[in-house]
């Protein structure tokens, strides 16, 4: 029997092309906004895309955020992408001042224009960028980047980005110009990768791969 991964359908993102990213790496995905199916759960994604206080409406609204809470207390693998792995932090300056899920300290911030060899960057990131090891991480081995290695190339599309409180919740990062990008962070159980997975090619499959395996 494939595992199961338990994906929230709170009626916002791209919950389709993840299911479909997590059969091909032979699990079976789960859609759900039941909270007891959530606190059940054995690995949990949280997708998104769009803007934070529209994502956490769409939470709040189903009942779902003291479960994601209570979920990641137990211990189990939980990832978050893209507007999904923002929502983990305490709280986003994007169009107000909206309080997040709480479980990784830190803000999500607009990305500062920047320019290469004089010509400005536009901002959303848009594109393939390489993954690199933050300052204060020594290696991938035994997590979601278990099986990547610093350089390889992941799809982002996103205009604000999360700066965490401490260093050490910054599992790899991504450079658009000056602008310093959390590409992925984890805390204890709890990961969020910036790009998306789905839309990465071999890299997220494996990414993703590596997420069954914890």
């Amino acid at each position: 029997m494939s595992k199961q991964v338990t994906i929230v359908d709170y009626g916002i993102g791209n919950i389709f092309s993840v299911a479909r990213a997590i059969e091909k790496c032979g699990a079976e995905p789960v859609l759900t906004d039941d909270p007891a199916l959530i606190l059940k759960a054995d690995r949990l994604v949280l997708p998104g895309v769009g803007a934070f206080a529209r994502g956490m409406q769409g939470l709040a609204e189903r009942g779902l955020v003291a479960p994601l809470q209570e979920y990641a207390r137990k211990g189990r693998p939980l990832l978050g992408i893209c507007l999904g792995m923002q929502m983990l932090f305490d709280r986003s300056t994007e169009f107000g001042d909206h309080a997040g899920l709480g479980l990784i300290q830190g803000d999500i911030r607009a990305i500062e224009p920047g320019s290469v060899a004089g010509a400005a960057l536009k901002v959303p990131h848009i594109g393939w960028s390489p993954l690199v090891l933050p300052p204060e991480c020594t290696g991938w081995e035994r997590t979601i980047l278990d099986q990547a290695a610093p350089g390889v190339t992941a799809y982002f599309v996103h205009s604000f980005t999360a700066v965490p409180l401490r260093e050490q919740d910054r599992l790899a990062d991504a450079h658009y110009g000056a602008a310093r990008i959390s590409a992925t962070v984890r805390k204890g159980n709890i990961y969020g990768c910036q790009f998306h997975p789905e839309k990465s090619g071999a890299t997220g499959l494996r990414m993703l791969d590596s997420f069954l395996q914890i």
